[in-house]
């Protein structure tokens, strides 16, 4: 017995790594954004800045360890059995949650998700005990008090941290303006004097007055004098501000990288309970009922787990350290950054959501509610507040997404909502919250225009729709999960380890094929990078040469598809041709909405010159997808429906046809990926002798069609027809493809 519950702590442990990586390469590289966002130091700088706060956050966030133990579940009235069958439910569901969000490609959060899964498994087994034992009430069992102020605590930090990103970086940038180094002399000490007291109490002062590792002596006397030490911080730090600004060592500077070690260690106050909180209650009820269970892992009560979690030091440095080899080494990182620097950007690129009706409806409100405001404030208040918002004069470091003011508003109050959080013993989603203090901030500074405030809004409600999704998800799969378990025992258990361990790999074979996709688009991010109109025009010349030629490739790849697809009666070919034909469709938007945005930043008259010729090529490109489409409508329908084979007779006359096609098709594609036209006569005549030859052959089609008195030939050759027109209008559009594109290169 003890050895089977030994196996499954021991699973935990090791599930308990895996959640730091995982967690830190998700979760921990948000209070990276704001650093490297504004390009205030040197990635390895800023890394290290944040593992000193990560391992100061994790030895002080034993506090938090609570949560797990008896924050949701009253663990004196569950035994040895149950409260392992909850805490192996919690992780399991974990893993098959995130995998599965993952795998969809919507938002999530491990604080979210840890909470409702440790409600869900606690639910189901309390309504089962209360069946069992009518005297046992929900009360008894759930510390639904704490469940629900955790809750709310995670829902309102959400509303919270937008409404406070707006409003103080709002004042932040009237005070400062964009060129912030002009409105210095006199404010910028008092700034970060305020930044500075602000997180010294949330995190130094109220942290160290929570924390376990303080003698009670010295908690009192921080809590008696708190008043004192916020007046002297603030006037010494006041003052060290001053001191810097005349030795001209950047403030901003120092602020983002004071406010990227407060989040970096408040992300593992709070966070680290996510990831060991679980495993390490599974660990010490182990050991309780080891020393003290006798055996009987059915009448032995968790009344251990009511106590403060008493983590030894060891393992908070052990798990910081973890913490801090994941965020060193996760090449997951960089891409987690993108997310939350890419929306908050004062420029325009390329947007990661799409557009939605609730975020058009919510954007043209807001569009009329602010001119309906703007009657009645003052042109002149209207005049000097714009003058302070010229996006012209922001002072942006090369490549950088926004300013320093920004970075250090969102470090400030992202980090000093966490906290406050972590010293209440409330998990907040430092992803979220980060998100929204950076989502409010990037609206305040009129990062939202008209062009990208949709998409913009459509990510925030996107993060909110993903919070109670997140938790609906994780609180159902693990009552389910949990249920499983504690009918089918060990069995069932170790059936979902070996699914865990199944989905772990399956995850990270996925994550590295998804990267290797990501990876092949670094000429737009060159683009945007770039501030030479003749770089950018050299290189969006690359970009749509590889758009098109590959768009010419999938084409033909997907025509040979849909003709074998008929001939061989295959419906899974033809259903998967169906499926990438959507799916490029969707793609071929986001290439359009890129080479648009770097089609803005060429040369004025390169522009004006070839601006028609690439909507026309755009265009082609679309129409092949149209086109591809009604041709693989009815034959689809024709052979999900069991009709009639295409007769051999239609096979042998179109064969040339499609080969010449597929000829045609190759060299048309060379021509675009070399952007050599030397064929370029040669394919545009040919191509039409073929349009012709196929009107011969459709006019052959006719006059068969009418002397064949079969009626059950009429369905496959009215496909064969259908087949022809659309080939005819295939070679059309691969003409208007290569002309377009020979006039776009200048040819």
């Amino acid at each position: 017995m003890e050895a089977i519950y030994l196996v499954i702590v021991v699973f935990l442990l090791i599930l308990a790594v895996f959640d730091l990586f995982v967690g830190v390469s998700n979760d921990a590289v948000n209070f990276l954004n704001s650093a490297i966002g504004a390009k205030v130091a040197k990635f390895k700088t800023v890394i290290f800045i944040a593992s000193m706060g990560v391992l100061v956050g994790a030895v002080m966030s034993a506090g938090m360890m609570d949560v797990a133990r008896h924050g949701i579940m009253h663990p004196v009235n569950y035994n040895f059995h149950e409260v392992m069958t909850i805490f192996l439910a919690v992780m399991v569901t974990d893993v098959i949650v995130l995998d599965m969000f993952n795998t969809m490609g919507l938002p999530t959060s491990t604080t979210v998700s840890l909470v409702f899964e440790l409600l869900g498994g606690t639910f189901v087994l309390a309504i089962l005990k209360m069946h069992a034992d009518p005297s046992l009430g929900f009360d008894d069992l759930l510390n639904s008090n704490k469940a629900l102020s955790v809750i709310i605590a995670i829902f309102v930090s959400v509303a919270i941290a937008f409404v406070f990103g707006i409003i103080v970086q709002w004042i932040s940038r009237v005070i400062f303006t964009f060129n912030y180094t002009k409105h210095l002399r006199y404010t910028v000490a008092i700034f970060g004097g305020i930044a500075f007291t602000c997180l010294a109490y949330f995190i130094f002062i109220q942290g160290l007055a929570k924390s376990p590792l303080m003698a009670d002596d010295a908690k009192a006397w921080i809590v008696d004098n708190t008043n004192m030490l916020l007046l002297w911080t603030f006037v010494g730090s006041t003052i060290v501000m001053e001191v810097f600004h005349l030795l001209r060592i950047n403030v901003f500077k120092f602020v983002v990288l004071m406010g990227t070690f407060a989040l970096a260690m408040a992300f593992a106050g709070n966070d680290l309970v996510n990831f060991i909180g679980v495993p390490l209650a599974g660990l010490d009820s182990y050991q309780d009922f080891v020393a003290n269970g006798n055996g009987d892992d059915s009448a032995f009560f968790m009344t251990s787990l009511m106590s403060s979690a008493k983590t030894p030091l060891l393992y908070l440095i052990i798990a910081g350290l973890v913490m801090i080899v994941a965020m060193t080494t996760s090449k997951k990182a960089q891409n987690v950054i993108k997310t939350s620097v890419d929306l908050s950007r004062q420029d325009e690129g390329d947007e990661m959501f799409g557009s939605s009706k609730a975020a058009r409806s919510i954007v043209r409100a807001t569009q009329d509610a602010g001119g309906f405001l703007g009657k009645y404030v003052p042109k002149s208040v209207s005049n000097w507040i714009d003058s302070r918002f010229r996006k012209e004069d922001a002072i942006l470091a090369d490549g950088a997404a926004f300013d320093m003011v920004r970075a250090a508003v969102n470090l400030v109050l992202a980090s000093m909502l966490i906290t406050f959080g972590t010293n209440y013993k409330l998990p907040l989603s430092t992803t979220y919250v980060t998100f929204m203090v950076a989502m409010g901030s990037s609206l305040a500074d009129r990062a939202w225009t008209r062009e990208s405030a949709v998409f913009r809004v459509t990510g925030v409600i996107s993060v909110i729709g993903g919070w109670f999704i997140t938790a609906g998800v994780a609180f159902g799969a693990c009552a389910l999960v949990c249920l499983v378990m504690y009918y089918g025992g060990f069995v069932a258990m170790f059936l979902f380890m070996a699914l865990v361990v199944f989905l772990l790999v399956r995850s990270n074979i996925q994550y590295g094929k998804k990267a290797k996709e990501e990876g092949k688009d670094d000429v737009f991010r060159l683009m945007m990078r770039t501030r030479d109109p003749e770089i950018v025009w050299d290189l969006l010349t690359k970009h749509v040469s590889r758009t098109q030629s590959f768009v010419n490739r999938f084409a033909l790849e997907q025509f040979n598809k849909i003709i074998d697809g008929l001939a061989n009666e295959n419906h899974h070919v033809l259903s998967k041709s169906q499926r990438e034909l959507k799916s490029e469709q969707e793609q071929l938007k986001k290439f359009r909405r890129k080479e648009l945005l770097a089609l803005r930043r060429v040369p004025m008259e390169i522009a004006a010159e070839r601006n028609t010729w690439y909507h026309l090529g755009v265009n082609s490109d679309s129409q092949f997808i149209y086109c591809l489409k009604r041709m693989l409508e009815p034959i689809k329908e024709h052979v999900d429906n069991n009709f009639n084979p295409m007769p051999q007779v239609y096979v042998d006359e179109y064969r040339p046809v499609r080969d010449k096609i597929s000829e045609l098709m190759e060299r048309t594609e060379a021509m675009l990926s070399t952007t050599r036209f030397n064929e370029y006569d040669d394919v545009l005549s040919e191509a039409d002798k073929l349009k012709d030859e196929l009107s011969v052959i459709r006019k052959h089609h006719y006059d068969r069609m009418q002397s064949d008195h079969d009626v059950s030939n009429l369905k496959i050759s009215l496909v064969y027809l259908n087949i022809l027109q659309e080939s005819q209008e295939f070679l059309s559009i691969m003409r208007h493809q290569l002309r377009a594109a020979n006039r776009f290169y200048g040819n």
